[in-house]
């Protein structure tokens, strides 16, 4: 499923599996080895915007990034080789999103990126306003990181992603608090991070006390629906009776 993002979250859906556009994009900086089969070019970067987002059900979530050539700013020596070349599902692990800092972050091992593999092909991205303008906290190796929140990817059709004690989203969000990971991409569930926003409700501390449901709502699943009397018991039954 393909779906485009609008600010204020409104999404608006395109029936094409397995990868989403995201708008509006986003500036990165790209692991060079990542271009290179992690033969060459350890430690070195080349600027990108992220443009879409794809899940493969058993892998990392991966990006579309067209290059922009910025790496060659202040390099009158460099040759602009790479402006609007593409690379299609660039890891999550190779992103690091473009903002201030002293030095890029160090490399994350894949399971700090992200916890759990993606649960389908099948997907969709929303922005959730509500918690996209304060800081969330997160659980990375047991340590707890300030994070950015840019938007959610959720998972459906699949036997997994659709169980309700096993469905998991992965909040994409990027670590802005001063480490040896500042600016790294992340994709974490719900049980890994806390939303903060202190105008509308006050940030807990410590374990929810929460379980995962093991029940499936339905309203069609109720024995009344054997009754055509309770079906069908609408505004406009009483005019259908007196017909």
């Amino acid at each position: 499923m393909l779906n485009s993002i609008k600010p204020k979250g409104a999404v608006t859906k395109i029936n094409i599996k397995g990868a989403e556009y995201v708008a509006p994009y986003f500036k990165c900086w790209v692991r060079k080895e990542f271009t290179c089969d992690h033969q060459d070019y350890h430690g070195e970067f080349i600027h990108a915007l992220a443009i879409a987002v794809n899940t493969i059900p058993d892998r990392s979530l991966s990006f579309q990034v067209v290059f922009t050539g910025c790496e060659i700013d202040n390099h009158e020596d460099m040759e602009n080789v790479h402006g609007g070349a593409m690379w299609a599902r660039m890891p999550i692990q190779a992103i690091v999103f473009d903002m201030a800092m002293e030095s890029y972050p160090m490399p994350m091992e894949d399971h700090l990126a992200q916890p759990w593999d993606c649960e389908s092909r099948d997907h969709e991205v929303v922005v959730m306003d509500r918690v996209s303008s304060s800081p969330w906290v997160c659980k990375i190796d047991n340590e707890f990181y300030q994070g950015k929140y840019l938007f959610t990817v959720d998972y459906t059709n699949n036997t997994i992603a659709d169980s309700p004690d096993q469905h998991k989203q992965s909040h994409v969000i990027y670590i802005t608090e001063e480490c040896e990971w500042q600016g790294n991409l992340v994709a974490l569930p719900n049980n890994r991070v806390r939303a903060t926003s202190p105008a509308l409700w006050r940030t807990g501390e410590g374990a929810p006390d929460f379980a995962p449901s093991q029940y499936i709502h339905s309203a069609e699943g109720h024995e009344s629906y054997l009754d055509p009397s309770i079906t069908f018991n609408n505004l406009y039954s009483e005019e259908l009776e007196e017909e």
